[in-house]
C-alpha cells in the first residue's frame, strides 16, 4: 500500500513543478517588450490634371523607406503598379519624384517633408477628376496609415 501511495505523491509534485515550469516561461515571454510601430501622421492630396499623389509627413516618428511600401488604389482597384519608395524612374510613373521618394534622396521620411509622384499614362487605372484615392504606407509589414482623398 505504501509504494502506490508514493507513486502518486511522485505524479503530482512532478505535475505541479512542470505547471509552475510553464506558468513562469509564459510569464517571461509575455514580458517581453516588444518593438511598437512608428507612430506618425500623413495627408493626401490627388491631382487628377497633374496625375499626380502627394503625400505630406504630418508628425511623429520619422520613417525608414529602405522598409516602406506604397500601396494606391482608385476608385476601389489597385494600381496596376505601384510606386518603389525610393526611386528614380520606374515602370508606371514619370521619372524624378520629388521629396524623399526620389532615390537621391536620404532614406529617412522626416516630419514636414513632402514627396510627390506622377502616375504614367501606362499604369491604370487613370487618375480622373472625382476619382477617390486610397493610399496605404506600410513599414517593415506593418500598416502606418490609409489615407484617402478625391481628385
Amino acid at each position: 500500500m505504501e509504494r502506490a501511495t508514493s507513486s502518486v505523491v511522485g505524479i503530482i509534485l512532478l505535475v505541479a513543478i512542470t505547471v509552475i515550469g510553464a506558468a513562469t516561461v509564459g510569464l517571461a515571454v509575455e514580458s517581453t517588450p516588444r518593438t511598437s510601430p512608428e507612430l506618425a501622421s500623413f495627408e493626401l492630396a490627388a491631382d487628377a490634371e497633374s496625375n499626380s499623389l502627394t503625400l505630406t509627413h504630418r508628425g511623429g516618428d520619422p520613417i525608414d523607406l529602405t522598409e516602406t511600401a506604397v500601396h494606391v488604389e482608385i476608385d476601389g482597384q489597385s494600381l496596376e503598379t505601384d510606386p518603389p519608395i525610393p526611386f528614380f524612374a520606374a515602370t508606371g510613373f514619370e521619372s524624378g519624384p520629388s521629396g524623399p521618394f526620389n532615390a537621391a534622396s536620404p532614406n529617412m521620411w522626416r516630419p514636414g517633408e513632402t514627396g510627390r509622384v506622377q502616375i504614367a499614362s501606362t499604369n491604370d487605372p487613370q487618375l480622373m477628376p472625382g476619382s477617390t484615392v486610397t493610399v496605404r504606407i506600410v513599414t517593415d509589414g506593418t500598416e502606418l496609415a490609409e489615407l484617402t482623398a478625391t481628385a
